[in-house]
């Protein structure tokens, strides 16, 4: 009887501890984080990973979503692209996650957009990227080139300019980018000879690429200095920058090595934003341009909330590996933050966690003020936001030059631009 008596009670004890797992479950939904944390894009997607557990915690200091604690999944590609696809597989095939976060190259992007089509899967991707894709398991926060590139771009013609080296990382972001940019300043009646970088034809004479290249990881930059110094010499010349990740600080120590100024050959930059700096001489840097559409010097009750809770969340988080001294905030971790709030509008719109009620919602117009400005969901994935340019100083801080509001995010740029003769 004894025997009986403890066995059950041992059963019941099991019941309840299932019970009580299941109900802990049934408390939470499980969303995907996957970006760099190791290799050579670590300098600028770890800071996402934090901004992305930040929000998180505020969104469930405040009942969650629908009810339900955010859980996040974290997992590290290493800046290997193929892994990226091995790492959404087990998020979504595995883990069960209602969404993901991540991302930040284009080749990243492609290696796992597959794994999220064929799974029904949805991914918010935050970095600025080089259009000519539309896929319905994206939501693209990022900046599309018409909220980034061609802002920039027009800013320099506006200012003169009348030369445009075009520099970057190669791969499918810097490659496309500069193609489109290409063309827009063929419109502008900017001449082949005026565009420097270099070319490359197909046998039809066609250009299919534009502008010099150097692979991730890349560290020596003199030679291509030495040939921007020579195409700057005409005093109106400037550099349009794709340069990715790690590859940015020996290009710039090698520019001001070379006596390159903002005044002589001023450098926009389309990968570098506030957190980049902290491993930049952002002092030999100053009077450069950034064109993102969020800068931290934004001056608004909004943005100073914002910054101030996430400095306070840094004091008392206990999530492994965050830094927490010395913190900015950049566009990309904005894009992320509002992404995270514009999933739970459109879960909460939906009713539902389901992808297709979701993308349903987003599609349908969902808006967020955020700390840059109103952003507003669009049909085909993209955003509608506010565009800035900034002028980098010394503390690594920009100053806000122009402003260029709800601008509509286009995707599909290429071949829309017809060249001046």
């Amino acid at each position: 009887m004894i025997k009986k008596l403890t066995t059950l009670l041992g059963a019941g004890a099991l019941a309840l501890s299932a019970s009580l797992s299941t109900a802990r479950a049934q408390d939470t939904v499980k969303v995907g984080v996957l970006h760099d944390l190791s290799g050579t894009m670590a300098i600028s997607e770890t800071s996402l990973r934090d901004i992305l557990l930040f929000t998180f915690d505020e969104i469930n200091a405040k009942g969650g979503v629908l009810g339900k604690k955010i859980v996040p999944v974290i997992e590290d590609p290493g800046s290997d692209w193929p892994t990226f696809a091995e790492k959404a597989k087990l998020l979504l095939e595995q883990e069960k996650v209602a969404v993901t976060f991540g991302c930040w190259t284009s080749v990243s992007r492609k290696s796992c957009l597959p794994v999220f089509e064929k799974d029904n899967g949805l991914l918010f991707y935050p970095v600025q990227y080089e259009g000519e894709e539309e896929s319905p398991n994206v939501c693209y926060t990022a900046e599309a080139v018409n909220q980034q590139a061609i802002p920039a771009v027009d800013y320099y013609l506006a200012q003169g300019k009348k030369k445009f080296y075009l520099l970057g990382t190669d791969y499918v972001y810097p490659q496309t980018t500069n193609l489109v940019l290409l063309e827009y300043l063929r419109s502008k009646g900017v001449p082949l000879d005026n565009i420097g970088g270099g070319f490359k034809k197909d046998g039809s004479g066609k250009i299919i690429s534009a502008g010099k290249y150097t692979p991730f990881g890349h560290k020596d930059y003199q030679q291509i200095i030495a040939e921007i110094k020579d195409f700057a010499a005409s005093g109106d010349a400037c550099v349009i920058s794709t340069l990715n990740g790690d590859t940015n600080p020996p290009f710039f120590k090698e520019y001001a090595a070379a006596g390159l100024t903002a005044d002589t050959c001023p450098v926009v930059s389309y990968s570098i934003a506030e957190d980049e700096f902290r491993s930049l001489p952002a002092k030999d840097l100053v009077g450069q341009l950034g064109c993102w559409t969020y800068f931290q010097s934004i001056n608004t009750p909004a943005n100073k909330k914002f910054l101030a809770d996430f400095q306070a969340w840094l004091k008392t988080t206990t999530a492994d590996g965050v830094v927490k001294e010395g913190r900015v905030v950049d566009s990309p971790m904005v894009l992320s933050y509002d992404g995270v709030y514009l999933w739970k509008a459109c879960v909460e719109k939906a009713g539902s966690f389901d992808v297709d009620a979701v993308r349903a919602a987003w599609k349908s117009g969902v808006s967020f003020d955020g700390p840059g400005g109103k952003v507003t969901t669009q049909p085909n994935m993209h955003l509608t936001k506010t565009v800035y340019i900034g002028e980098t100083k010394a503390d690594g801080q920009f100053k806000i030059l122009k402003t260029f509001p709800d601008v509509y995010g286009e995707p599909h740029l290429k071949g829309t631009f017809k060249a001046k003769e």
